[in-house]
């Protein structure tokens, strides 16, 4: 009986020591990182976070916090040094410390090469180029005016290899009168495609090469301003349109041969053709719905890629649509969140507050989530919310 508890005990010891509580560190702050954090606590891990602002969204969330800069070498190196897994909440990240980290063992996800490619706009066009990738013709330039050379490209949107975000670092550029709004960095000149809908999808690879694929959602836009006016998924698509877009996101995330999550924003023209517009290598804006309105959201998959557990399921439990909540013109200072009482008191409705104390013109300070089986009454409530749910200032 005694050597039968013997063996039970040594059973129990390995057990436990096989399956250690896993460090999991995020490089950055924001919502995003916030939202993943949240997934976390579904999961027997210990989280890190690194950020220049104690007061960032996930600061208080995460179990252990560090104040640092995410585009710092030592700052970046010495987070990550004694982590199991390292991921990211935004690309301006310093992909050497992290390459250093993969070296020495880190799990890096996604993967310093396919962060590199993907944070510069000039690399990551090329990477397109160069896989066979539908995307807008293009040219390099490297200062404003080499954009002269190309008047006859004309219209066309001028983009910079580095350093843009949420639409800035992005021009339009008509004809040769407003050659003035070239950039004079490295950047990408790509032809304007005239576009009748976009559409995203948020994929994910694990370390076997296994990947999943969520349905894609749409985005409406708000014609008068060019700013999202909120988004559907599962998106309305032709069979076969559906098929191209999914076999060009597989085809993105194979070629950067990298474990984790991905965006894939395309473009549909006029004659349905389909064409890539940028990748973002990470959990997206346009993936937020999922917490609700899918089986396994985009943070839980993550997490699971992360820590080597099995995928989830990416399908929709039912239709759905988001509204960001972003900052009122005209308001900057301490946030107030009108109309939140009467958007908390419809049905199948989900308020995400994002914990940003200041708002400001244009910043997105939180999203709502609506789901239900018919498309109507997601537009209806969307558009409803929109005019409802304001950030500003008292």
């Amino acid at each position: 009986m005694g050597a039968m508890q013997n063996e039970n005990l040594s059973k129990t010891l390995i057990f436990v020591k096989s399956s250690k509580i896993m460090k999991v560190g995020i490089l950055g702050g924001g919502q995003l990182g916030r939202m993943l954090l949240q997934a976390a606590a579904n999961f027997d891990v210990t989280t890190y976070v690194l950020e220049n602002d104690a007061q960032c969204p996930a600061a208080h969330l995460c179990h252990h916090f560090t104040l640092g800069n995410i585009q710092d070498y030592d700052a970046v190196y010495n987070f990550g040094k004694n982590l199991d897994a390292l991921t990211i909440e935004i690309e301006a990240v310093n992909v050497e410390a992290l390459a250093q980290l993969e070296k020495e063992g880190v799990r890096v996800y996604p993967t310093p090469s396919a962060i590199r490619t993907i944070k510069n706009k000039v690399l990551q066009k090329q990477f397109y180029k160069d896989n066979e990738i539908p995307t807008a013709p293009f040219f390099i330039t490297q200062h404003a005016s080499e954009v002269s050379a190309h008047i006859d490209f004309l219209p066309a949107v001028h983009k910079m290899g580095e350093g843009g975000y949420d639409g800035k670092g992005v021009q339009i550029i008509n004809n040769e009168k407003e050659l003035e709004l070239a950039f004079n960095v490295p950047s990408v000149l790509e032809k304007k495609v005239k576009i009748a809908s976009e559409i995203a999808l948020i994929v994910g690879m694990n370390a076997s090469g296994e990947t999943i694929i969520y349905p894609p959602a749409e985005m409406i836009f708000d014609t008068v301003y060019n700013l999202l006016d909120y988004q559907l998924s599962p998106a309305k698509l032709e069979e076969k349109q559906l098929w191209k877009a999914q076999a060009i996101a597989r085809k993105v995330v194979k070629g950067l041969n990298s474990p984790g999550l991905f965006a894939i924003e395309l473009f549909i023209d006029g004659q349905g053709e389909i064409w890539i517009n940028e990748t973002a290598p990470r959990v997206h804006n346009s993936g937020h719905h999922t917490i609700e309105a899918n089986y396994s959201s985009q943070y839980d998959m993550l997490l699971r890629i992360l820590l080597d557990y099995p995928m989830g399921n990416t399908d929709a439990i039912l239709p759905s649509a988001i509204v960001n909540i972003v900052g009122s013109e005209g308001h900057t200072g301490a946030v107030y969140y009108e109309g939140l009482e009467e958007v908390l008191k419809m049905d199948n409705v989900f308020v995400h507050i994002y914990g940003k104390k200041q708002t400001k013109p244009g910043r997105k300070m939180g999203h709502v989530t609506i789901i239900s089986k018919d498309y109507q009454d997601l537009t209806h409530k969307a558009n409803k919310i929109k005019h409802t749910l304001k950030a500003i200032t008292k």
